[in-house]
């Protein structure tokens, strides 16, 4: 049985995550905090985990900081009621595998687990990722594009071409200020390389 560490302070989330995982079939482990997520890091192997951004004392970033420091690759989801540029850029860069908004469903929540332990090397590979967020992006599947494109974020960072397209889901979306952020980055990158 797979294993998954649940990291929120809110305890209805929590619950939400912990009945959702266990129908799929996962072994649930579930804390309030980031030190308490530290911690249980430290005694077990997860094979997932549902990391909440904003929490008390130690934060999600902080506690992804600290996993991939001490040298613990299991994939993370990142909980976020407050989704900023910023932080995603941040948590892909540490290796975050996806985010799930507040609030959410369980059927999102299902759907980000399927695209997580999807075998496709398609999915895996950067030039995969990117060829399949076009497709979404053509196809007007805005969100699906974006959980994508956070993806390929995750594999390299530095990739021009990833931040062009996600300039263009976001105008696509109707949110010029995030689409004129991404397509300045998109420039930067350019006139580095």
């Amino acid at each position: 049985m797979r294993k998954v560490l649940i990291a929120d302070d809110t305890k209805n989330i929590r619950q939400l995550l912990i009945t959702c995982l266990q129908h799929e079939g996962y072994d649930v482990t579930s804390v309030e905090n980031g030190e308490a997520a530290i911690e249980a890091f430290k005694q077990e192997v997860f094979d997932l985990a549902f990391i909440d951004i904003k929490m008390p004392k130690v934060s999600g970033t902080e506690v992804l900081r600290q996993i991939r420091s001490m040298g613990i690759k299991t994939p993370v989801i990142i909980i976020t009621a407050f989704a900023t540029v910023k932080n995603a850029v941040e948590c892909t860069q540490m290796g975050a595998v996806a985010y799930v908004q507040k609030p959410f469903t369980t059927n999102r929540v299902k759907q980000v687990l399927q695209e997580v332990i999807n075998d496709s090397e398609q999915y895996k590979s950067l030039g995969g990722l990117l060829e399949l967020a076009k497709g979404k992006l053509a196809a007007d599947d805005m969100e699906e594009a974006l959980t994508i494109l956070k993806r390929a974020l995750s594999i390299d960072p530095a990739h021009a071409y990833t931040y062009y397209l996600l300039s263009q889901v976001y105008e696509k979306m109707g949110n010029p200020h995030e689409a004129r952020h991404f397509e300045e980055v998109y420039r930067l990158f350019q006139v580095e390389n």
